[in-house]
């Protein structure tokens, strides 16, 4: 029972769940979805294990989701759709319906056009039904566009909310997990999805109150941790020596480590006999294997094992506690690597070590070996593909080879595990993409590694430092001409620069009071002459900087990493390094619609040519491959859709169709477009970190002198000032550590310290949406989203939808306007005002321009709506609800796809449902389904009750100036999307139609 409620409850698979004609309906007292990235990668991971578990250990393995509470609705008919109200669980089964649309699209891109009927008619939809009851789930109102678009694969899939953000990282996962020598890799992931995932199903009766079990759900307080659980157990099976126990034994290795730290003890003992446990396994693990121990003495000795390993696993979190120096090296060196795989493995080490079967000397070299392994990984660009799994299944299969280092070797040695050559070093200094491989910690703990193997071990802090692009990352005029000295007559900077620009052998380490920016090589080499790191006197010795010197630093490095790193194993067999078009196909899949991309941007992302980046996407199934232009955003002359896509439209207008603008001279618009750093962001890539910000009167004058250096006197101005008025608003001011000294506008949030934004002296104002969205109360995108448009507000600033998760910015020097400095100075009172939970300033005015969808058919006729003025839609919430947002008073520019933009009108009333509906005819007000209509403005058989749901609903307008159907007007660049309304800002297309249509602006 759950309170006074009646249940059933079973267990099941989403395959049985979704088969037949059913649907799960999330209630309106629901929140909306809500699983961020972390959620995500949990679910993605733990797919990815089961799904190999199956394949190697037979269909039997399964991986516990969950309960789903489900209520059934009054709604159930003999013949029609089996209808239930999710009480709990919603997320689970939204995120996994997405799962299955991203499984959808990924298999008709890459196999068979076949796959979308099946698994649309299998698990998505109901196929013979109409409106709402075609969707086997049915989110709640605020997801349901979102969510229908992705469910029926419209241009306009993988949004920038939270429904289209799960899409993509599905979508941009399969790309990336999909390998080409590998047929059966997806349809082992849609098999784990359907079968291998069981949830608890339960079921309650008719007549219990749906809401009323919402709450008694929610409201059970603190969780029972796997700790808690296997204290429990264990001093269960000790009636007599428990207390006892519990004082020699448990209670040191409850002083020892707290709750986290106690589960992760147990779950690192119970995966090194079985790599399959998750964490979330770890109680039903540990109590299968203690079931089989027999009395009071053996319970006893596991307790005092598990004590014993806790203070190993304090020496693993805390290396300062190691005795022996050299394994505290090691073990700090790891622990600062920052990946818990690696602990089972430590674990295992220094457990042989104190039982006597392996040296100080052994163990140091055995994680000397996996330093290496993770080290060479980095470099050849290979840095998290299965390494999971490779480090968890290395204890069971090193236990008991002895010597412990040599064992470890070999193992890293064989099979598919990426231990890179020296060859392969070598190779892939060269050409891999150093900045983007791995995390941005791990990147400059290589390079800090590498400084103190330079300067006679000395220690470097790699706190006080940050990896600096000797090449820059922006190509000025001086650079681009040294970068010309020594092409070929085939080659363009563009494509040597690509190449090179993100390699190791362009990358170094500075220190806080570096202020070389795009300097000419000159002035940053005596800066280097100068500098405490020894590494860059090497760079100071040269007298240009090119190609020729970017190649031979890189050899010198991989000279150093081979004699720092042992490799594999001389007997081993290397694995081909590929490029990398997998980490290109999973960035490319999670790109939004209306946004856009160049091949020089892929090819600096995964380090390779615009010339082959372009043939990929041109002879290969690369999602969303269209959104990839040339550098200036114009459409390349030479791209087709495959042979098979079925497709006719052209580039263009499958962009336009997603929403991405041209301007007159075809160039889409560069604010919807993605660098290389973006796209590693898209892609889960770590870039390097958002700088901390840190306080200080040093940090605060290098600001200053490089801002007064950078920009104008007008913009060094309008800075203090914007400063001044952030602190008034209850702000501080904060400074960055890196070489250009970035200054942070500060607040006290909820959960601590919170930036809205971030100030460079180079010129650049960035809004840290990124940073926000692990930030009460910016972490709801509806809030982030609100701030984008309050920024939007300041004239010259269009940051777009598609960033609301990213860094994007615009120039200091807007704030120089008086205009632009005080709506700068108002977004950043409302953001202030949410923290306080003060009420915010008034939204944004409403009364402003619409765009408008009028969906020309059967149910509803543009004749009719010329003649009688007005605007309507309906045949489900998806389609009524943002009509039914345009306010009294706002002014609608209608658009009728495939046509063009056929008016621009007044509204005069709020939407009402078609039943309901008045017009203003010759100034008299008259009931609309009186009228002598074309069209039945019904979404549902005659048998079936019109309700609000599927209801048509109708606004009533004035004409300003309207066309019939062939008088339409539409311009290339023009805005267009599916929804039924929204707001229109985009001046283009404002002004276009204003002038065609003969209708000034009203304000």
């Amino acid at each position: 029972m759950i309170g006074d409620a009646v249940v059933k409850a079973v267990e099941t698979s989403l395959r049985e769940l979704l088969e037949g004609t059913k649907q799960y309906q999330v209630p309106l007292y629901q929140r909306t979805y809500s699983w961020k990235i972390a959620q995500l990668e949990r679910l993605w991971d733990d797919l990815v294990q089961l799904a190999e578990d199956r394949a190697s250990n037979g269909s039997q393995v399964t991986h516990f989701l969950g309960s789903l509470v489900l209520a059934p609705t009054p709604e159930i008919g003999p013949a029609g759709v089996s209808k239930y109200l999710v009480v709990d669980g919603q997320q689970r089964l939204t995120t996994t319906t997405l799962l299955l649309a991203a499984i959808r699209d990924h298999r008709v891109a890459t196999e068979s056009p076949e796959h979308r009927d099946r698994l649309n008619e299998q698990y998505l939809i109901n196929k013979w039904k109409l409106g709402d009851e075609r969707l086997k789930v049915l989110p709640t109102q605020a997801d349901r566009p979102s969510y229908v678009a992705c469910i029926e694969a419209s241009p306009l899939a993988g949004s920038t909310d939270q429904v289209g953000e799960t899409y993509r990282y599905f979508r941009g996962r399969l790309a990336d997990h999909d390998d080409p020598d590998d047929l059966h890799d997806i349809e082992q992931i849609e098999d784990a999805v359907l079968s291998g995932l069981t949830l608890v199903a339960v079921t309650t009766t008719r007549d219990d109150n749906a809401h009323r079990i919402f709450e008694s759900l929610n409201n059970t307080g603190l969780r029972l941790t796997q700790g808690d659980l296997l204290r429990n157990y264990l001093f269960m099976r000790l009636p007599h020596r428990g207390a006892v126990v519990y004082q020699t034994q448990w209670l040191p290795l409850q002083n020892r480590l707290n709750n986290p730290e106690l589960e992760l003890l147990f779950w690192l003992d119970a995966v090194q006999r079985d790599d399959s446990v998750t964490q979330r396994d770890t109680y039903q693990s540990q109590i299968n294997r203690m079931d089989s121990l027999v009395g009071e003495d053996a319970i006893e000795a596991e307790v005092q094992r598990f004590n014993g390993l806790s203070e190993l696993l304090g020496r693993i979190l805390d290396p300062s506690t190691e005795p022996n120096g050299a394994v505290r090296e090691r073990l700090a060196r790891l622990r600062a690597w920052g990946t818990t795989t690696v602990y089972p493995l430590l674990l295992h080490l220094l457990e042989r070590r104190s039982q006597g079967a392996a040296t100080d000397d052994e163990i140091a070299r055995a994680m000397l070996r996996l330093e290496g392994y993770l080290v060479r990984r980095v470099i050849t660009g290979r840095a998290t593909a299965g390494l999971n799994r490779v480090l968890l299944r290395a204890v069971p299969e090193i236990t008991g080879r002895t010597p412990a280092d040599e064992a470890l070797g070999s193992y890293l040695s064989v099979g598919r595990k990426f231990f890179a050559t020296d060859e392969q070093v070598r190779a892939g200094v060269l050409t891999t993409p150093f900045y983007f491989t791995g995390r941005s910690n791990q990147r400059k703990l290589v390079l800090t590694w590498l400084e103190e193997a330079f300067a006679s071990k000395e220690r470097v802090d790699p706190a006080s430092c940050s990896i600096e692009h000797v090449l820059p990352q922006t190509l000025t005029p001086a650079w681009r001409a040294m970068l010309k000295e020594g092409l070929a007559d085939d080659e363009s900077v563009s494509d040597v620069y690509d190449a090179l620009v993100h390699t190791i052998g362009n990358l170094t380490l500075t220190g806080y009071n570096s202020e070389l920016g795009n300097k000419a090589f000159g002035a940053k080499r005596a800066a280097y002459a100068d500098s405490a790191f020894q590494m860059n006197h090497e760079i100071a010795k040269a007298t240009t900087w090119g190609r020729s010197e970017i190649q031979t630093r890189a050899a010198a490095l991989a000279a150093r990493i081979i004699e720092t790193w042992p490799g594999p194993d001389a007997t081993a067999q290397p694995e081909p390094m590929r490029t990398s078009w997998g980490l290109m196909n999973r960035a490319l899949a999670e790109l939004p619609p209306g946004s856009w991309t160049s091949y020089s941007a892929v090819a600096q992302f995964i380090g390779s040519h615009q010339v082959p980046v372009g043939q990929r996407i041109a002879n290969h199934p690369v999602p969303n491959g269209h959104r990839v232009l040339q550098v200036g955003g114009t459409v390349s002359p030479g791209f087709r859709w495959l042979a098979d896509s079925g497709r006719t439209d052209s580039q263009r207008e499958a962009l336009e169709a997603e929403g991405l603008t041209f301007d007159e001279a075809g160039r889409a618009d560069p604010a919807q477009h993605f660098d290389a750093e973006e796209l590693a962001t898209l892609a889960g890539v770590d870039p390097e970190d958002l700088f901390v910000p840190t306080q200080g009167d040093e940090r605060e004058s290098s600001f200053w002198a490089q801002l007064t250096q950078s920009q104008g006197a007008p913009t060094v101005t309008a800075v203090g000032e914007l400063l001044n008025a952030w602190q008034k608003l209850g702000g501080r001011i904060e400074f960055g550590s890196a070489a250009e000294t970035s200054c942070f506008l500060v607040a006290n949030g909820p959960a601590g310290d919170i930036w809205p934004a971030t100030l460079y002296p180079s010129g650049k104002f960035e809004v840290v949406f990124q940073h926000l969205t692990s930030r009460p109360p910016f972490d709801e995108l509806a809030l982030r989203d609100e701030l984008r448009q309050r920024f939007n507000q300041v004239p010259g600033v269009d940051l777009p939808e598609s960033k609301v998760s990213l860094r994007p910015g615009f120039a200091l020097a807007l704030l120089a306007s008086v205009e632009a400095a005080e709506r700068v100075n108002a977004a950043l009172e409302w953001f202030v005002a949410r923290l306080d939970g003060a009420q915010p300033a008034p939204k944004l005015a409403d009364t402003t321009n619409w765009y408008v969808s009028f969906g020309e058919g059967l149910s509803r006729s543009w004749a009719d709506a010329l003649k009688y003025g007005f605007i309507s839609a309906g045949g489900g919430a998806w389609y009524s609800g943002t009509l039914r947002g345009v306010p009294q008073g706002a002014r609608v520019f209608v658009h009728i796809a495939n046509h063009g933009y056929v008016a621009v009108g007044e509204t005069l009333a709020a939407a009402r449902r078609f039943d309901e509906a008045e017009v203003l005819v010759d100034g008299v007000w008259q009931s609309l389904p009186g009228m002598d209509l074309l069209a039945s403005y019904r979404h549902v058989s005659d048998s079936t009750e019109v309700t609000d749901e599927n209801a048509e609903y109708v606004i009533p307008v004035r004409w300003l100036q309207a066309a019939p159907l062939d008088g339409a007007y539409w311009e290339g660049g023009m805005f267009a999307n599916q929804h039924s309304a929204c707001l229109l800002t985009h001046q283009f297309t404002i002004e276009r139609v204003e002038r065609h249509f003969d209708v000034s602006d009203p304000t």
